[in-house]
């Protein structure tokens, strides 16, 4: 069996273990980055299924991610929310890494957004701020869509110029302004990691566009792009990436960062949920 086969029944046997446990399928999905699970706490009427249940899943190993599947409602609209993802650095194949979205994908979700915890480039952001991702710049290295093109999936040689769709930026923003507050955009760059950036590597980010930078998020975006998934992305600015500010960088220090900013990233995220279901 070749790896496009593989890829395929691999995804038809998760698509069908997580019909037989849930009643409907929402819209919109959520992929909840490092230290942002509280959204997904916060769903009611709910179906909790671990990762490691899911064929063809896998367990998370980094700290803040919970590692499961949750549908259910918040706020009386209907969602799915995935709490933790898994990453190439993790020792992980770039299709393995996309499976779970490719599986929302399958599922018949519509809209899914992509959430992480990023490192700060743009001086003017701050740590504990949320910033809308209106586009990214792939510095990982790799491409989920390598190799042979999976045709059910989407094109060889798929459109990139609206990766982040232009609507969601604007109920992302009508959300926080719902709120009391305006919401800044900007670039992802998104890196293989699992070391922190270099403050030379930073300062070249910054040259190159970068306003924040990460190790997820891209390969996702663009593996759901390619099948026709309407995406939003935000980001937790959770430090100044290193060389802006003073000082070493921790996960600890992210997760603390997170934590600060969740009140805030619920509401957002549950405004925006409405509006892609009115």
């Amino acid at each position: 069996m070749n790896q496009t086969d593989v890829i395929l029944n691999n995804l038809i046997e998760s698509v069908k273990y997580i019909q037989d446990k849930i009643s409907e399928v929402p819209k919109t999905a959520v992929v909840l980055g490092s230290g942002l699970g509280l959204f997904a706490d916060k769903i009611e009427d709910k179906v909790v299924i671990p990762y490691a249940e899911i064929p063809h899943f896998f367990g998370t190993t980094v700290k803040g991610h919970k590692g499961q599947f949750v549908c259910g409602k918040i706020d009386g609209t209907p969602v799915i929310a995935m709490q933790g993802r898994i990453h190439r650095y993790e020792g992980h194949e770039q299709y393995e890494v996309v499976h779970p979205v490719r599986t929302l994908a399958k599922l018949g979700v519509e809209n899914i957004i992509l959430t992480n915890a990023s490192g700060g480039i743009n001086e003017a952001y701050k740590p504990g701020e949320l910033v809308i991702i209106e586009d990214h710049i792939n510095l990982t290295g790799n491409n989920p869509l390598l190799g042979p093109n999976i045709e059910e999936f989407g094109p060889r040689f798929p459109d990139m110029s609206e990766t982040y769709n232009k609507e969601i930026i604007t109920f992302i923003k009508k959300a926080a302004k719902d709120l009391g507050t305006d919401i800044k955009t900007g670039i992802y760059a998104g890196v293989l990691g699992p070391t922190y950036e270099t403050p030379a590597e930073v300062r070249m980010l910054k040259t190159v566009g970068g306003d924040m930078v990460g190790m997820s998020t891209v390969p996702e975006a663009i593996a759901a792009n390619h099948m026709g998934v309407k995406l939003g992305g935000i980001s937790c600015i959770t430090n100044m990436a290193a060389g802006i500010e003073k000082g070493k960088l921790s996960h600890d220090d992210i997760k603390d960062q997170a934590n600060k900013a969740m009140e805030f990233f619920v509401n957002l995220l549950t405004k925006t949920v409405g509006y892609l279901n009115s």
